[in-house]
């Protein structure tokens, strides 16, 4: 239960975001508890997640604020482990680096100035620029159906925010969101199941949610990604996708250093 100071504090920087919301992002805290903060970040333009609807949440302590909140991102995005508590200065990993000052807006433009960049923490993905542009084409159905699980029967699970809630958490909190969504996957003929597109696409158009994730990649939201191992695990998997040509180039410095070894001991006897 918040105190009284974080409650005056969060509904103050309600109204604060409301009137002047931060460029490609929404948050408003939850009707039942206003320590449950649900944002919405848009993809911002020259990036691999141009377009997307990114969804996710702040859970504040009650002493906000004098310690951080937990951040979470819902969707899969190709950046963030979905629903995976991620280690940010601005988070409740980093509690001795908050900063009193800061405000929802900032934690938000934090959040999304580090999306947008490469560096890794804990909860952060590897991913390709193709695979995240392509979980940014699905991010609408995913949110709204919950990944597919809404045209399952009996998969409703009321209050889960993972896969398998049919969109049900998302729709409680971004109602008319979603009723842009479900609009949207109509008229461009997305599969509620599958988020595939049932439209054919022109040679000119750039298919949306019917996209398919590029060819002998991984799956989007990927692995789990500890900051201080993250480029070793970067190097590590292109030298499995790679051995090979590894392998082959390790035998052919091995033959010529051999070589000119031999030659250098032929002309000097």
């Amino acid at each position: 239960m918040a105190t009284k100071a974080a409650n005056k504090r969060l509904t103050r920087e309600y109204k604060t975001i409301s009137e002047n919301p931060p460029p490609y992002i929404q948050a408003h805290p939850s009707e039942s508890n206003i320590l449950e903060w649900h944002y919405i970040i848009t993809g911002p333009e020259n990036t691999p997640y141009h377009g997307g609807q990114y969804w996710g949440t702040l859970i504040f302590p009650p002493d906000y604020p004098f310690a951080p909140p937990a951040i979470r991102m819902h969707t899969p995005s190709g950046r963030f482990q979905p629903s995976t508590r991620l280690c940010l200065s601005i988070s409740d990993f980093h509690p001795k680096s908050f900063n009193p000052a800061w405000e929802v807006s900032t934690i938000l433009i934090g959040l999304l100035s580090f999306m947008t960049s490469d560096e890794m923490t804990t909860g952060s993905v590897g991913a390709t620029e193709s695979e995240r542009k392509w979980a940014a084409a699905r991010t609408r159905w995913w949110n709204s159906t919950g990944g597919g699980s809404s045209a399952r029967a009996g998969s409703f699970q009321k209050g889960n925010i993972k896969a398998g809630d049919g969109g049900a958490k998302f729709r409680a909190e971004w109602p008319e969101l979603d009723k842009e969504n479900w609009a949207w996957m109509k008229e461009n003929g997305i599969d509620a199941a599958t988020g595939a597109s049932a439209l054919q696409e022109s040679k000119n158009c750039i298919p949306t949610a019917g996209l398919r994730r590029p060819s002998g990649s991984q799956p989007v939201v990927g692995a789990v990604v500890e900051g201080g191992r993250a480029a070793g695990d970067v190097g590590q998997g292109w030298i499995r996708r790679n051995k090979l040509l590894v392998a082959g180039a390790v035998i052919f410095t091995y033959v010529l250093i051999a070589r000119i070894l031999g030659e250098g001991a032929s002309t000097n006897a």
